[in-house]
């Protein structure tokens, strides 16, 4: 049987290797996780065939909703090439694009005031701007820590992921507000949404702080996660330029395709689109 004989140590070397090209740590170490996941997978000589890997491809997709599979058989397709294995690497499942949004997990732009409304009444100063900064940029929540003193001095954003650099432009109203709240915060340098001791504000810190908010702003709290406020910019921006490519540019996406799930319209106006086609005879 052809194959390859595998050893654990083999692991730190694919971390090792995923440093050197310079991947996030986060996904350094989900790599590194699913690699483990899948050699503990393999029967105890850890005999590395196609077979085998195909059997584990089997494996997932049982086990797991297709986009998680897939995620997983990302990494290992990455950790046979790093291998020198990429004859035994397998083809992702397939997946079929959805059509329409669903209407109850959109968050309208009335919801979205409801949030800022109450995240002011709850005198939560720092969330109520960080909120209206995601949503009137489009800004990724976790790109909120390049939104420093000097950007709002600049009044544009540089935001670096990836080996690329974006612009994103700061609106003249929220420079000002953020301005106004830096003096009093005394933040002259650094990012703007930090901890007391001045630390970045995490991610799940932020989502936590936006469901207390449900309740009183009356909004479902499936509707309510920092990524629904890029969503809403980016449904917001298109329905107004009516420019995919540019829309695509100014979200960080390297492919249209990403874009396009952010424009889909929800299924009520899918209807609602075609009963206005008149293209009906009435009965008589």
């Amino acid at each position: 049987m052809n194959g390859q004989l595998l050893d654990i140590a083999l692991l730190e070397s694919f971390r090792d290797h995923l440093v050197r090209e310079e991947r996030s740590s986060k996904t350094v170490e989900k790599y590194v996780r699913d690699a483990r996941a899948f050699y503990f997978f393999l029967p105890p000589d850890k005999w590395l065939t196609k077979e085998r890997v195909m059997d584990y491809k089997a494996h997932v997709t049982e086990n797991y909703k297709t986009a998680s599979a897939n995620s997983m058989l990302v990494a290992v397709n990455r950790f046979l090439a790093f291998l020198g294995c990429g004859d035994c690497q397998v083809k992702l499942l397939k997946v079929q694009r959805a059509n329409f949004r669903h209407a109850e997990k959109e968050l309208s732009k009335e919801e979205y005031r409801r949030l800022l409304a109450a995240a002011q009444n709850k005198k939560n100063e720092r969330l109520y701007l960080l909120m209206q900064t995601l949503c009137s940029t489009g800004l990724r929540v976790s790109e909120h820590r390049f939104v420093t003193a000097q950007a709002l001095r600049e009044g544009a954003v540089r935001v670096r992921s990836k080996g690329k650099e974006r612009v994103v432009f700061l609106p003249p109203e929220l420079i000002r507000q953020l301005r106004d709240y830096c003096a009093r915060r005394r933040i002259s340098a650094g990012p703007v949404f930090v901890t007391r001791t001045g630390r970045v504000l995490d991610r799940s810190n932020i989502w936590a702080e936006m469901k207390r908010l449900c309740l009183q702003a009356r909004v479902a709290a499936q509707k309510v996660f920092p990524h629904n406020l890029r969503h809403l910019f980016a449904l917001t921006y298109y329905r107004l330029k009516k420019d995919i490519v540019r829309l695509a540019d100014v979200l960080g996406h390297s492919s249209v395709e990403t874009t396009r799930i952010y424009t889909a319209t929800t299924g009520r106006e899918e209807k609602r689109l075609v009963s206005r086609l008149g293209l009906l005879a009435r009965s008589t």
